[in-house]
């Protein structure tokens, strides 16, 4: 998702979109510790992703 949209998110919009990359991000290395090797760029997707949306609670003085 791109910056500008989350931007426009309310705080809970975006803390539920936070607890949902975590889960996905915990069942990708539940699946690689299975041996299913997901692809590797999930892995990274996931951690843009959290970063993106910490950075934009930061910046509406959500606390982390």
């Amino acid at each position: 998702m791109k910056v500008a949209e989350l931007r426009k998110k309310s705080l809970d919009e975006l803390n539920q979109m936070l607890k949902d990359i975590y889960k996905e991000k915990l069942n990708l290395r539940m699946s690689r510790g299975v041996q299913q090797n997901p692809k590797p760029h999930l892995f990274r997707k996931a951690r843009l992703g959290i970063a993106r949306i910490k950075t934009i609670i930061a910046e509406k003085g959500g606390i982390q």
